[in-house]
């Protein structure tokens, strides 16, 4: 079995005095990529932001690579190995592509021309500023520009909300590359289940910042009325 990348132990988490994540005690293995679902308001964004340092910490704790970041900043985070895609993707609007991932790569095997060949736009928009680029090539800079931190763990929280159909497949592609065929770790939330769980070996399912469902993304996905009860998806119906 592999060894753990993440580890978190009875975590609670929210903004200020208020906790949105009740005790949440998971494990993600080398390689291994996990899907994590919910209705909206469940919790899956603080969690992943809680990871990447954002949130307030109340207690319980946050290994990554058996090295305890709890109490680490954010910037720390991610040299510890964490890589964040937000919701936001948070690029650096008045900088080149190129600019946007050199000002904060790591050494590591994920270079430049890697990424590049990894996303064929971004080369060819190299020289845009990221005012300049679709929603969908800001998106595909933000998990390039995450990936030049060569990180441990990936976190990507919605990364196909809002896009197109075509740039939605193309991106999803992308990360199946990265995750099953680059062996990176990672958590992806996403609110298509049908779409993240093919692509995913782990699923967890939130309700109220709680674990309400953990098993294999296979089982998931054979599973409708799982499905239905915490995701509101329907028998029969490919999102």
């Amino acid at each position: 079995m592999s060894a753990p990348v993440l580890v978190t132990e009875k975590l609670v988490a929210g903004y200020g005095e208020a906790s949105v994540l009740a005790g949440i005690s998971l494990t993600i293995r080398e390689g291994r990529t996990l899907a994590l679902l919910g209705r909206n308001g469940t919790g899956k964004t603080t969690f992943v932001n809680t990871l990447a340092g954002v949130t307030t910490h109340h207690s319980g704790s946050i290994h990554l690579m058996g090295r305890d970041v709890t109490k680490l900043r954010a910037d720390r985070r991610a040299a510890a190995g964490i890589g964040w895609v937000p919701q936001e993707r948070n690029i650096f609007k008045s900088l080149t592509v190129e600019e946007n991932m050199t000002a904060i790569a790591r050494p590591g095997v994920w270079t430049l021309e890697r990424v590049y060949t990894m996303f064929p736009r971004l080369k060819e928009r190299r020289k845009n500023l990221g005012n300049q680029l679709s929603g969908g090539e800001q998106q595909m800079l933000a998990v390039g520009r995450a990936l030049m931190v060569n990180p441990k763990l990936l976190l990507l929280d919605e990364p196909t909300e809002g896009l197109a159909p075509i740039i939605v497949d193309e991106l999803l592609a992308a990360i199946q590359r990265i995750t099953q065929g680059e062996g990176m770790s990672a958590i992806i939330i996403e609110q298509k289940a049908r779409k993240v769980l093919p692509l995913s070996d782990d699923a967890v399912i939130l309700d109220r910042g709680a674990i309400v469902y953990q098993g294999t993304s296979a089982d998931l996905l054979a599973n409708d009325e799982i499905l239905g009860r915490h995701l509101t998806v329907e028998k029969g119906v490919r999102h």
